[in-house]
């Protein structure tokens, strides 16, 4: 998954959203600069990753595109999840993505201190540009990837990566229906039993 659903899938809390926003861009032992409520966040991140990059869904995404993109497929299918998220915001949360972007800009910035330098050179760009409210809109989508394709090292095509979700839309738009649910669920549950972890009583 990308920025849009890291960010919704940490909820409310702050420096879990910031852990999870930061987690890509955290190497080594720079984790132990973080405390603890941080650090939460950074490996909730990774779970989440770990779980879609091994989900039988997002395989099948994958499958769909893999010829055009080889080891780039996974970072194409993370970015078309966050546009059919953008794109049906209303199913899934309560809120305008409008209010709930912004929200996040404001903890982010709030933080900003403590952002890795990459995250400190992206988020100034992805606020200006609004990247988590326009991932829903197809030309700005297209502007997104060919930035991200001119920063990968090699040839990747993603700024190709609009033609091929036209061009199957529909089906990966239901891979996309039938795995975030199941996301949901996994963070909840990971989430769950983490803080069970600290109740009294319990030992780790």
């Amino acid at each position: 998954m990308n920025f849009l659903a890291h960010i919704y899938l940490s909820g409310k809390d702050e420096n879990l959203m910031l852990g999870n926003f930061i987690a890509d861009m955290v190497k080594g032992r720079q984790i132990e600069k973080y405390k603890p409520e941080v650090v939460k966040g950074i490996r909730l991140h990774r779970k989440i990753d770990e779980f879609t990059d091994s989900h039988p869904f997002v395989s099948r995404s994958k499958d769909r595109i893999r010829g055009n993109y080889r080891h780039y497929s996974g970072v194409v299918v993370d970015m078309f999840y966050d546009h059919f998220l953008a794109r049906n915001w209303e199913k899934y949360s309560k809120e305008p993505i409008e209010s709930f972007v912004q929200s996040a800009y404001n903890v982010l910035l709030k933080n900003y201190i403590m952002l890795p330098r990459r995250a400190k050179f992206i988020l100034p760009i992805m606020i200006g540009a609004n990247w988590l409210v326009n991932y829903a809109d197809l030309k700005s989508f297209q502007r997104q990837m060919e930035g991200l394709s001119r920063r990968t090292p090699f040839d990747s095509g993603m700024e190709n990566a609009v033609t091929d979700l036209k061009l199957h839309y529909t089906e990966l738009e239901q891979d996309f229906t039938d795995f975030f649910p199941e996301l949901v669920g996994f963070v909840k549950g990971y989430l769950a039993a983490e803080n069970d972890k600290f109740l009294p009583g319990k030992t780790s």
